[in-house]
């Protein structure tokens, strides 16, 4: 007869990627009925854990007990077990993993100087965690069995290859190989290269007016936007924007600019190539296209390079098919030899880039593999080569689609690299106030009804110009019960995605935040807002004397929130003076040509059909996307032409 309380099976720690479903146990046997409680480390009750099991969805690294007690008064505490989370956004599980050790980070060779230090790191997950047992030349090395190696003051005897075992009941596995190269050099090792900041803007168009609409931009751009930010990059994240939105905010962009800083665009949408200029399409380009409808890529980044950064990375996961061939060359200048500059295309010349819907979210095929391997510190060519090799593998776009990368680069230059901001600190704070306006959420704030109830409103930003407001029960009162909330906004904010098919997916990109609300309110493009933002909050509650039901209300004024406070809509830019220049230079081009060799006229540019596919898993007829671009500045410049051809 058992007379006091025995734990026979304790919980077990765990290693799982941020938002795992975990699930702790326990098991424990006594004479009478048994009662459980669970705890976190911060001395917390785990509310309304009363059960032998835990489960719990794993946002961040964490310890957990549980309390076992009897009716006689008795009660243990199992051990303590940690919830260890990396939010590592590259590494993907199986899909039927089962909790068998996967590694998500190798160690990298390296080669240093003598007397440096060393950090090896090897990171698993598991359920339960995985141990670690590192080896040097095939020796386990003694002691050493954390998920990360030091060795501090190299020397000549640590030159060696090495690697990890990683293991827990379930299995064992080895990480890669990582050589630790020693070089006995009397030169001093070259100064690591570094930026004075980063800074990226990221744009996804997914909701044209005249053009079929897409469904990648939504998590291209944010997942690359997260992971933009772990390399410690700035970030605007923009969705949805014209023609005139988009150029201003390429300008705010270039503000954020200057000596040393890494700059990288992105942009996923439609777009096209003439005579190797690319084109993007903004969401409100009328079929056909119009000279003034779209944004030329190389205007962005000879701006970049006026600023004379460091380094500047332009990735375009868009269609490049080739149109207005009959039309006249373009008069942007050409770009400086530099060597500081790198394009990523999705596509090659002429051809198409694909979006691909897998089941559980959309994704332009580019940008699948270029989040997988932008995180590594390498060479950011060499980065974009592996993205190429990969997406060369995917059967889906075989000899349809192929990575092509263009760039200058004298040093081998990382998106990785550290920032160091010594004497370059005043610009750093200018941009630090620059790029804060356009990120900044508005406060937390807690509302207080006349009924006695009290109303938490809390804010989170999915993009730079779509905050999510969430609005959270915390009291009732006293006269109060059955209470709910509903929100609006004045002016009303459009849903940008109640049309893209893409509610699931947005839907999981805010799971993390608005688990606990009650009500939550998504308002979208915020670069349109001209004036202050209110949030009228309603209250519904059944009165507890009366039993009827009623509603109070509330505003809340936010003023112009995350990039609303830029005022995008009040550009002015001198796009009339650039379009007189371009005409005028290329009048007094073709009056040399033609005082030499007679002129000849060119023809206007005609009309060219574009389509880009969405390539799917199932087998199914693809989804066929028509463009009909007239490219700007080669359009503008065919017309001067042909009006000083029929002059003459």
């Amino acid at each position: 007869m058992i007379s006091d309380i025995v734990i026979v099976h304790h919980p077990v720690s765990v290693c799982v990627p941020v938002n795992h479903l975990v699930t702790l146990s326990v098991r424990a046997e006594s004479t009478s009925d048994l009662n459980y409680q669970w705890f976190t480390d911060d001395e917390c009750e785990v509310w309304g854990e009363t059960k032998a099991d835990l489960t719990i969805k794993a946002r961040k690294t964490q310890c957990y007990v549980c309390r076992v007690n009897n009716h006689s008064g008795n009660c243990v505490f199992s051990d303590w077990v940690k919830v260890k989370v990396h939010d590592i956004q590259t590494a993907g599980l199986p899909a039927q993993w089962q909790g068998d050790p996967h590694i998500v980070i190798n160690p990298t060779s390296l080669r240093v100087q003598p007397a440096a230090n060393v950090t090896l790191s090897c990171v698993a997950y598991g359920k339960p965690a995985p141990q670690y047992q590192w080896y040097k030349n095939g020796l386990p090395l003694f002691n050493e069995t954390s998920d990360t190696l030091q060795i501090d003051g190299v020397t000549v005897e640590h030159k060696g290859s090495y690697l990890c075992s990683v293991s827990n009941v379930l299995k064992e596995c080895w990480s890669d190989a990582a050589e630790l190269d020693v070089v006995l050099n009397d030169r001093p090792a070259p100064a690591a290269l570094t930026a004075s900041d980063k800074v990226a803007l990221l744009i996804g168009n997914l909701n044209y007016n005249h053009h079929p609409s897409l469904m990648a931009p939504v998590m291209d751009v944010h997942e690359l936007a997260n992971l933009l930010q772990h390399l410690g990059f700035r970030v605007v994240s923009l969705l949805d924007l014209t023609k005139e939105e988009m150029q201003a905010a390429i300008e705010k962009f270039i503000q954020l600019l200057d000596r040393g800083v890494y700059g990288l665009f992105y942009y996923a949408g439609h777009g096209y190539e003439h005579a190797g200029r690319n084109y993007l399409v903004a969401i409100d380009t009328p079929q056909p296209y119009r000279p003034e409808n779209c944004v030329c890529v190389q205007r962005v980044m000879l701006k970049m390079q006026d600023k004379e950064t460091a380094l500047n990375i332009v990735l375009l996961d868009t269609c490049r098919k080739w149109c207005n061939q009959g039309g006249a060359l373009s008069a942007i200048r050409p770009q400086l030899p530099k060597g500081n500059t790198v394009y990523g295309f999705a596509t090659c010349e002429d051809a198409e880039a694909f979006e691909v819907q897998d089941g559980r979210k959309s994704t332009g095929i580019f940008t699948k593999y270029l989040n997988k391997h932008i995180l590594e510190v390498d060479k950011v060519t060499h980065v974009l080569e592996k993205v190429s090799e990969d997406l060369g593998r995917d059967q889906l776009v075989t000899d349809k689609q192929a990575v092509e990368v263009k760039h200058t680069l004298k040093e081998p230059r990382s998106l990785a690299d550290p920032v160091h901001t010594k004497g370059h600190t005043r610009e750093l704070h200018r941009r630090e106030a620059c790029w804060r306006q356009a990120n900044e959420l508005p406060k937390k704030k807690r509302l207080v009804f006349f009924c006695g109830a009290e109303v938490e409103i809390s804010f989170s930003a999915l993009f730079s110009n779509v905050l999510v407001v969430f609005a959270k029960v915390k009291s009732t009162g006293l006269r109060t019960q059955d209470c709910t909330v509903r929100m609006s906004s004045k002016p009303t904010m459009e849903d940008m995605f109640s049309g893209s098919g893409t509610f699931e997916e947005v839907d999981s990109l805010m799971s993390g935040s608005s688990c606990n609300s009650d009500c939550t309110l998504r308002l979208c493009g915020l670069q349109k807002l001209k004036h202050y933002l209110v949030i009228q909050v309603d209250l519904h509650f059944t009165h507890t004397k009366s039993l009827l039901r009623q509603t109070e209300s509330q505003k809340l004024a936010i003023g112009k929130p995350l990039v609303a406070s830029c005022d995008l809509f009040n550009r002015k830019y001198g796009a009339t003076a650039a379009r007189q220049h371009d005409a005028v230079a290329a009048t007094q081009s073709m009056d040399k040509i033609a005082s030499c060799k007679g002129l000849q006229k060119h023809p206007m540019a005609g009309t060219c059909r574009p389509f880009t596919r969405k390539a799917e898993c199932q087998a199914k007829v693809g989804v066929t996307r028509w463009n009909q671009p007239e490219e700007n500045d080669e359009n503008e410049l065919c017309q001067a032409m042909n009006a000083f051809a029929l002059g003459h």
